[in-house]
């Protein structure tokens, strides 16, 4: 057997097994391209008139009054520079409250079937909706995929080259023909899309393999030379869940009902803070500062001075709580190679690294990959139906010939006796 058809019957092997989640994969793609855009346009009515004098209400003023709108503690506080934007306050991963910053006014927790629809797509895209107990699972599915996805967009450009290069060849192989119909439809369109939507599919699957595996994590950190970073993510898990707990009985503790009413705020000093994370970068556009627990020495501010999508536009500021002393400062340019590389991949994986060029690239890359899946399962069908077929005929051909090598009356009435030698 030649390479060509080893290859050959690899990819539609592993087209055939992985095809059903890397076509979910795809369509949630799609959906997800342009999600930040869509929820800012859905919320679109949130915007506020800036007063023509008197600056914004503190921070510790905003939160007192969405605390008062929803005992749930809040996870992060979110302000922007455009002054008709409101506050955006977390209250958990799906949940918010947006605020208007000059009144303090509660106006809404925003476009929440868009976030929730959005949010829905997101858990399909990374492991297939399953239960909460069962996401490790659907990871690992989702990530197996990613792999074999990855297989087919490196194999396909094989397979496309032509067995003789003449101009008619390459035309057939680069050009949708509409007209066709069927099997030569779905062989064109198969061929056609994968030849020019190879290079940014094998980018969008490559770095989805990046992100599903630890060991493809850290082997961006090693190819640049630095050391991968250790992996945290179950020690971290106690610490979050005592921070949670801890959040919520400083919370009750001042609430209204509560008997310690008259203790702190427990986001006194914020506002201060606040003013410095500004000054550190006067271009900024966006800052979040996650809310810890007020036994936490420090509280951190993530800086954006891009659209949200530019991870060289972002950095960190970690200010001491009492004293405002700068205790860490990470702009983009402090990483090491590796984690800034890394940083990259996440944003390159949606196309927002390019903007919105980028992102219509991606969506446009990731929409051909669907149908690349659904025509290739087509032709794969067809393919085992037709062998199906011949092997019947086969078998029905040899069941109606006599020991001696001719053809029974029964399978062909109509034709003439073989002749006596």
């Amino acid at each position: 057997m030649s390479l060509r058809k080893i290859i050959f019957w690899c990819h539609l092997t592993v087209g055939s097994i992985a095809g059903v989640v890397i076509f979910t994969m795809c369509i949630t793609g799609v959906l997800l391209a342009f999600e930040r855009q869509i929820i800012s346009y859905a919320e679109r009515g949130f915007r506020v008139d800036p007063p023509t004098s008197g600056p914004r209400l503190p921070l510790e003023s905003l939160l007192e009054k969405a605390h008062a709108a929803n005992p749930n503690p809040p996870m992060s506080v979110a302000w922007r520079a455009d002054q008709s934007a409101p506050v955006e306050i977390a209250l958990g991963r799906n949940q918010s409250l947006l605020l208007n910053p000059y009144s303090g006014a509660i106006l809404g927790a925003g476009a929440t079937r868009t976030r929730a629809f959005f949010h829905s797509v997101e858990d399909v895209h990374r492991w297939l909706a399953v239960p909460t107990g069962n996401r490790a699972t659907g990871r690992a599915i989702t990530g197996a995929c990613n792999l074999g996805f990855l297989f087919l967009v490196i194999s396909g450009p094989f397979l496309w080259l032509p067995r003789t290069w003449t101009r008619a060849a390459v035309r057939a192989s680069t050009r949708l023909k509409f007209s066709l119909a069927g099997k030569a439809r779905e062989f064109n369109w198969h061929n056609v899309i994968g030849f020019w939507t190879c290079i940014p599919l094998a980018v969008i699957v490559l770095c989805a393999v990046v992100m599903s595996y630890p060991w493809a994590n850290n082997l961006v950190y090693r190819i640049t030379g630095n050391t991968p970073p250790a992996p945290n993510g179950q020690q971290q898990a106690p610490a979050n869940a005592q921070s949670n707990a801890q959040r919520n009985r400083n919370h009750e503790a001042s609430s209204p009902s509560s008997d310690k009413s008259e203790h702190a705020s427990p986001w006194s000093g914020l506002d201060a803070l606040s003013h410095k994370a500004e000054a550190r970068v006067p271009n900024w556009r966006t800052i979040t500062a996650r809310l810890a627990a007020p036994s936490d020495p420090n509280i951190t501010f993530s800086i954006d001075s891009g659209n949200g999508g530019r991870p060289d536009k972002r950095s960190q500021l970690t200010l001491n709580r009492k004293t405002a002393a700068e205790v860490r400062w990470e702009p983009f340019s402090s990483y090491n190679s590796g984690r800034q590389l890394r940083a990259w991949i996440r944003f390159t994986h949606t196309g927002e690294a390019g903007g919105i060029a980028g992102q219509s690239i991606a969506a446009l890359a990731t929409f051909g990959g669907a149908i690349l899946v659904w025509t290739g399962i087509s032709l794969a069908i067809r393919r085992f139906a037709a062998a199906l077929a011949r092997r019947k005929s086969a078998s029905e051909r040899a069941a109606n010939r006599d020991p001696f090598g001719g053809i029974t009356a029964q399978s062909a009435p109509n034709d003439p006796l073989p002749l006596e030698n």
